[in-house]
């Protein structure tokens, strides 16, 4: 569905030069910088594949996903999108995608979100049938019934992104990029819209593209990880291998009546709160097992919790190195 081969994208920046001569000479002469915003890339994605896009800000998935909708086309290399090139065959491109992006509305802020639906359905000649079935089922699936006919300007954070997410999806997208969805929104709203995406995805078989600084976004509704940083992809593959690979620590937390002294390699002591002593511990040094049976032998442990290495502790880590 999705082939990026060898792509990149380069900024010029204009360096602007200081004192009387420089200003004159750059009137004649301009210099620049170059920034590499995406640094030969390649990846594959299939048909109904949910694929997590992720990376610290300024490392190019923003970027990427403009080339993909074909906003901005590569400096070098080749994508193809459903057999077209986006930045040649955009109006082509555009039938087949959805697309959203943040908090950047694609609804009509003095009209009914109802009527948002209707200029869609003309905007891209969606027939009546669909229509009909598309809105109805975002609209339970989503529970967007009781605030339809309100003007878009009076609607919350969380029913404008619901509705949004519906409307990016109205005329049966192949591809939808989602960059965001969930930004801002409370538990529930968040919830409604990863049941949504895998319901779409499932009955479907869209195939979706999630950018986001939110990993439960990922860890719920991903099966497969695309990491960007420095305009390179530093691991493509699945969300579980992700873990496997770069997940070596874990927390051990010991609730006792003593201070805990431990001194073993790949075991870090940390004084918590409430008589609990938490252990960081690494995994590749001492396994979960070894770890429970050394505080367990050595102190009369009332209580005790295991914290495996979540995707959002991994990439912090990783972002940090």
């Amino acid at each position: 569905m999705i082939d990026v081969r060898e792509v990149s994208r380069d900024f010029k920046i204009y360096k602007k030069s200081k004192g009387f001569k420089g200003k004159l000479k750059s009137a004649f002469v301009r210099e620049y910088d170059v920034k590499h915003a995406v640094d030969d890339i390649s990846f594959h994605i299939d048909e109904g594949e949910i694929v997590g896009y992720v990376g610290p800000n300024g490392a190019g998935k923003s970027t990427t996903i403009k080339m993909l909708s074909g906003i901005l086309s590569p400096t070098a290399g080749q994508i193809v999108v459903d057999g077209i090139e986006p930045h040649l065959h955009r109006m082509e491109n555009a039938r087949k995608i959805g697309v959203v992006f943040g908090q950047r509305s694609q609804l009509y802020w003095d009209l009914p979100m109802r009527d948002s639906f209707l200029l869609h359905q003309k905007m891209y000649n969606i027939d009546r049938e669909r229509f009909e079935r598309n809105t109805k089922l975002f609209i339970d699936v989503l529970q967007m019934e009781p605030f339809l006919n309100q003007p878009v300007r009076q609607l919350s954070l969380g029913q404008k992104m619901r509705a949004n997410i519906a409307i990016s999806l109205l005329h049966s997208p192949k591809i939808v990029y989602l960059d965001e969805p969930t930004i801002g929104l409370d538990i529930i709203a968040k919830a409604r819209i990863r049941d949504f995406i895998l319901e779409i995805n499932r009955t479907q078989k869209t195939t979706f593209i999630l950018t986001t600084h939110d990993m439960d976004d990922i860890e719920r509704v991903c099966g497969r990880l695309i990491m960007i940083n420095h305009g390179k992809v530093m691991y493509d593959g699945s969300l579980e291998a992700f873990k496997r690979q770069h997940g070596d620590k874990y927390m051990l937390s010991v609730v006792v009546d003593e201070p805990v002294i431990l001194s073993h390699p790949g075991i870090a002591v940390q004084e918590g709160e409430g008589g609990v002593t938490h252990l960081l511990c690494n995994k590749r040094l001492v396994s979960v097992a070894d770890a429970v049976s050394l505080v367990t032998k050595k102190y009369d442990v009332r209580d005790i919790k295991i914290v495996e290495s979540d995707v959002e502790s991994i990439l912090k880590d990783l972002y940090g190195q």
